[in-house]
């Protein structure tokens, strides 16, 4: 049984959420601003975080990139702003998704439940890719670069992850969109390149290893020879 934190301000909100939790027999707690939740996710074990964006005391962006500092917990990022630029920012802090208010509670369940089930997927994994100076490990997601751990983002490890099973292969815009997020992305496929270009930064000096397909996408490209 999944247990989630549900971080809103509004009584409302979490009233909403909690009422079809009960019902898809999820555990929860609850709380009421970001540094609440900060010290919620240190003293407890959560399968995923639901984080509104404007609240009291500490708001969802500054409580994600502190928890992202001690935890890989995957988080549902909501928010009333639906701009562009709050999405691209969310994700290269390491938010996993993102919902806009006014939401269906069936959505946001739907949701959990794929990330949930993606989370899942790659906690069972037990195998190690190996690339000339990258070494990725599917059961820590963790990621080697010259034998020193990095940091990545969630949506990093994942794009990562997904390039390196499918070396040499063209990958579209739509197809990584589709693959990391999990369901149709409404918005820009630039998403796409903001994070590609982090992920180049990342594992630099191996950033020409991921090519730039005009037109199409990228694929990471590597001579294992």
């Amino acid at each position: 049984m999944a247990n989630i934190l549900i971080v809103d301000d509004e009584e409302r909100i979490r009233d909403i959420l909690k009422e079809y939790f009960d019902f898809e027999n999820y555990s929860y707690k609850e709380a009421e601003d970001g540094a609440r939740a900060i010290d919620m996710v240190k003293k407890y074990s959560f399968d995923l975080v639901i984080l509104d964006i404007m609240m009291p005391k500490i708001d969802g962006f500054t409580a994600l990139r502190e928890i992202r500092k001690f935890s890989s917990v995957p988080v549902i990022m909501l928010s009333a702003r639906g701009e562009e630029y709050d999405k691209l920012f969310g994700f290269e802090l390491g938010v996993d998704d993102y919902i806009t208010k006014p939401f269906s509670p069936k959505e946001v369940v739907a949701r959990i439940k794929a990330l949930l089930k993606r989370t899942n997927s790659d906690n069972s994994a037990q195998s190690v890719i190996s690339l000339p100076g990258i070494e990725i490990d599917e059961t820590g997601r963790t990621v080697k670069v010259d034998s020193k751990t990095i940091e990545l983002t969630p949506k990093e490890y994942d794009i990562l992850l997904y390039m390196a099973k499918n070396k040499n292969v063209v990958l579209s815009r739509e197809k990584i969109l589709e693959q990391i997020w999990g369901y149709e992305f409404f918005g820009d496929d630039r998403t796409v390149d903001t994070h590609i270009k982090m992920l180049r930064n990342s594992i630099s000096p191996y950033r020409d290893y991921i090519k730039t397909v005009w037109g199409i996408g990228y694929k990471l490209e590597v001579d294992l020879k």
